[in-house]
C-alpha cells in the first residue's frame, strides 16, 4: 500500500517539510505520482527515510549522508571527525553546567568570568568590566594570578579605590598605591606579560588603554598606573637580587 507525503512522515517521525527539503538535496529519490497528482510513497522510501534519519540523529552533515550511506572510503573518517567534535561539545556542556553550579551556589551574576563566582559581590561596576576584558585578552595562568588578588583583597582595597574621588589629594593616592602595589607583586601578569597574552600585545595595550580611561575617574586611574609599575619595579629589583645571590650577573640596564 503506497503511502502520501504526510503519512510517510508519520511513519518516520519526521515533518512534511524535511521530507521535501531531503528531496531538493537528492537525499530521497522522489516518488511516482498517482493519476490524481498526490506522491505515492513505497517500501524503499520508507526505508531510505529512516537511514538519512538515522545518520542525522548521529549528527552526521547533511551534505556528507549521500558519501556515508553509501559505505565509501570517507565514511570512518567522517565518523571519527564527528565523534571528536561531539567530545568537544560534551566538554563544553559540562564546564557550563560547573559554570552554572558555581553561579548558583555564589548567588553571582550570570554573566560573571568562570572562577570569579565567589568574589563577584565585591567587584565594582568597573572592576568587573575590566576582568571581562582582562578575561578575554589573556591565558588561564594570567587569569589565576587576578583571581588570587581579588580573593585576597580582604581589606575592602577595591571599595576603597572605587570610592576615590577624582580630586583626590596625594597623600590619599599614595596610601593606595602601596596598598594596592603590595597585592600586584604576586600578579604572574606583573612578572612576564607578554607571555600571558591570547591577543597581540599592541591590540591588548590599545584595549586596556581606552578601557582604563572610559571605566574609572582620573584619580583612580593615577593609582592603578602607579602600583603596576611600582609592583614591577620591585619584582625587578627581586629578580636581580636573587640573581646575584646565585652567583648569576644581573642583567645589564639598557
Amino acid at each position: 500500500m503506497p503511502w502520501s507525503t504526510r503519512q510517510l512522515a508519520d511513519l518516520a517521525d519526521t515533518t512534511v517539510n524535511a521530507i521535501r527539503h531531503y528531496h531538493r538535496l537528492g537525499l530521497l529519490d522522489e516518488p511516482e505520482r498517482r493519476h490524481n497528482g498526490y506522491k505515492q510513497y513505497e517500501v524503499r522510501h520508507l526505508v531510505s527515510l529512516l537511514r538519512i534519519r538515522r545518520l542525522a540523529e548521529l549528527g552526521v552533515p547533511l551534505s556528507q549522508i549521500d558519501d556515508v550511506s553509501a559505505g565509501s572510503d570517507s565514511t570512518p573518517g567522517v565518523l571519527r571527525d564527528l565523534d571528536a567534535e561531539l567530545q568537544r561539545r560534551i566538554e563544553r556542556v559540562q564546564k557550563a553546567r560547573t559554570d552554572i553550579a558555581a553561579i548558583l551556589r555564589d548567588g553571582a551574576p550570570a554573566d560573571v568570568p568562570a572562577g570569579f563566582e565567589s568574589v563577584a559581590s565585591r567587584l565594582s561596576e568597573a572592576d568587573s568590566s575590566m576582568i571581562h576584558i582582562y578575561v578575554h585578552l589573556h591565558d588561564q595562568n594570567a587569569l589565576a594570578g587576578v583571581q588570587k588578588m581579588v580573593e585576597a583583597d580582604t581589606d575592602d582595597l577595591s571599595a576603597d579605590i572605587d570610592r576615590l574621588p577624582a580630586d583626590a589629594d596625594e597623600e590619599t593616592r599614595q596610601l593606595l598605591v602601596e596598598r594596592l602595589a603590595r597585592n600586584l607583586i604576586d600578579d604572574p601578569w606583573i612578572s612576564d606579560p607578554a607571555s600571558r597574552l591570547s591577543k597581540s600585545g599592541y591590540v591588548t595595550a590599545q584595549t586596556f588603554v581606552h578601557a582604563m580611561s572610559e571605566l574609572y575617574n582620573p584619580a583612580q586611574l593615577d593609582v592603578i598606573v602607579r602600583a603596576s609599575s611600582l609592583a614591577a619595579d620591585h619584582v625587578c629589583a627581586m629578580r636581580k637580587a636573587s640573581g646575584q645571590a646565585d652567583g648569576v650577573p644581573a642583567p645589564r640596564e639598557t
